[in-house]
């Protein structure tokens, strides 16, 4: 299957146009609002609704990026170190409304990485969950409250979401990944045997 897009430029500003409209509606107390952008688009993402509902409320917003690399639950079972990048959250977090913003919610394991390490900033009055793609496949009970376009896919496939301030481009593509699964497989044995290997010292 050959990559396929399906959002162009201007369907990205309209889609967050839209979900920042949704978030003020929802939110009423919008100075106790904080959007935190999930490292790496969602921090872009983020800034970007920021930047919305200032537009649309004259309220200036605070906007912060997270990094989840050390609540991951598959440190593990990475053949390679995982670099770790900075958090930073301008503003304290205690007793406000959090809203974690992704490119992509897919099994909701980065979702939840996301929500203990916000935890381990602070006690949020709430937190809630923004994306620009959800393409379904839950492993965990996660839900977000708001979602810019679900796209059902197959395990098979990749959706890539590019956006100018990391890629150049503003575009989601998706496109078939099936012709890696030999070499998906070989990695996936290579783990398997790497756990076996130090499991057996113990």
């Amino acid at each position: 299957m050959p990559e396929k897009t399906v959002m162009a430029p201007e369907d990205i500003r309209r889609t967050l146009a839209r979900i920042a409209h949704e978030t003020i509606e929802r939110n009423k107390a919008i100075e106790h609002l904080i959007l935190v952008g999930m490292r790496t688009r969602g921090v872009p993402l983020a800034k970007r609704l920021t930047a919305n509902i200032e537009d649309f409320t004259e309220l200036k917003i605070p906007v912060g990026a997270l990094d989840i690399t050390p609540y991951r639950d598959d440190l593990t079972s990475l053949n390679v170190q995982p670099l770790v990048k900075c958090t930073d959250i301008p503003v304290k977090i205690d007793d406000k409304s959090i809203i974690l913003v992704d490119d992509v919610l897919y099994t909701g394991r980065s979702t939840r990485a996301a929500m203990d390490a916000l935890i381990d900033l602070g006690r949020p009055r709430s937190i809630q969950l923004a994306v620009l793609i959800d393409r379904g496949h839950r492993e965990l009970p996660i839900r977000a409250d708001y979602v810019g376009k679900n796209i059902p896919s197959s395990r098979d496939e990749e959706i890539q979401v590019r956006l100018v301030e990391t890629d150049g481009i503003d575009e989601v593509t998706i496109t078939s990944v099936a012709d890696n699964k030999p070499l998906r497989s070989e990695l996936k044995k290579a783990s398997t045997f790497k756990r076996s290997y130090y499991d057996s010292d113990k």
